[in-house]
């Protein structure tokens, strides 16, 4: 009996996604591909892997032990190609990224912390940037990643998407907008917008809704915590747009609700803008299946109420 390390991977993403097509997407393969792979793998144990016709996918006792092998041995595997990656740089890697809103920190610790389980050898830093532009500081080196949802083309800078997002208009519970099924641009003429103390042009509730349609809110008020936009229009002291993830967690307190702006929703994604140079390094991709672990995983949460 011939085991490769694909097959184990396949035994692991099996029990991960609870599903073929899942499966098969995690490994960047066609489902078809995947159903002759696991097909093969039967055949050599004379057993099935999982059982048929159950949702989520259950494995058999054959594929549970295959599992406990693809935990011990995968890991270790792991280890060891980080290891000799790190030998054939020569360098010591640094991980310096600067965030645009605090919100960020729901979804990035859970995913840094798993980062730095898998590059412990990794400098890890983080900064806050507002109203500067980090783009220069990425490109000069003093920044080595900057998360931003306003990818504009520059010389030596890659924008590697990490997840989809919906931007929603917060308003107190007892608003009259809470009550329509979306928001409309003439619909914030009255109203006070909370915004971060950012240029206008890279706010996207002014240049992808408001401006197109030649609306100019009664107030613009700015703030640079999240949690502070939330307790102001949780008072009634206006209303702020922010991506779903970052109002998840204020949303189930009940204070406020949401809405989507216009009928088709404002959706965005969020990049990690980098160094055009260090996409292939392999402690870079790694941050960046990180997020993306955690935005698979839920903890980008995108719960409305």
């Amino acid at each position: 009996m011939h085991f490769e390390l694909r097959h184990l991977r396949t035994v692991a993403a099996l029990a991960d996604t609870g599903s073929l097509s899942a499966a098969a997407a995690q490994l960047h393969l066609t489902q078809s591909a995947l159903s002759h792979q696991i097909k093969t793998l039967e055949n050599q144990l004379g057993a099935p892997l999982f059982v048929r016709k159950i949702r989520p996918l259950r494995l058999t006792r054959q594929g549970e032990r295959l599992l406990a092998l693809a935990r011990e041995v995968l890991p270790r595997v792991e280890t060891a190609r980080r290891d000799l990656q790190r030998m054939a740089s020569g360098e010591d890697a640094r991980l310096f990224i600067a965030i645009e809103c605090h919100s960020c920190f729901t979804w990035l610790i859970p995913a840094l912390d798993r980062y730095r389980g898998l590059w412990p050898e990794v400098e890890v830093d983080l900064t806050t940037v507002l109203a500067d532009d980090p783009l220069p500081r990425l490109v000069t080196g003093d920044l080595d990643l900057a998360l931003t949802s306003d990818p504009r083309p520059r010389p030596g800078v890659h924008y590697a998407p990490l997840f989809d997002y919906e931007a929603l208009l917060a308003l107190p519970e007892e608003h009259p907008l809470a009550q329509r099924p979306f928001v409309r641009p003439e619909d914030l003429r009255t109203e006070t917008v909370i915004t971060y103390p950012v240029p206008r042009e890279r706010l996207d509730v002014f240049t992808r809704f408001l401006d197109p349609a030649g609306i100019e809110p009664a107030g613009v008020r700015q703030t640079e915590l999240t949690v502070m936009m939330v307790q102001l229009v949780a008072s009634r002291r206006g209303v702020c747009v922010l991506p779903d993830w970052a109002l998840a967690e204020h949303l189930a307190c009940g204070r406020i609700t949401a809405r989507p702006l216009g009928e088709e929703g404002l959706h965005g994604t969020l990049h990690a803008a980098i160094r055009s140079r260090d996409g292939e390094q392999p402690w870079m991709t790694a941050f960046l299946e990180c997020a993306r672990w955690a935005a698979d995983r839920g903890l980008v949460s995108r719960d409305r109420a």
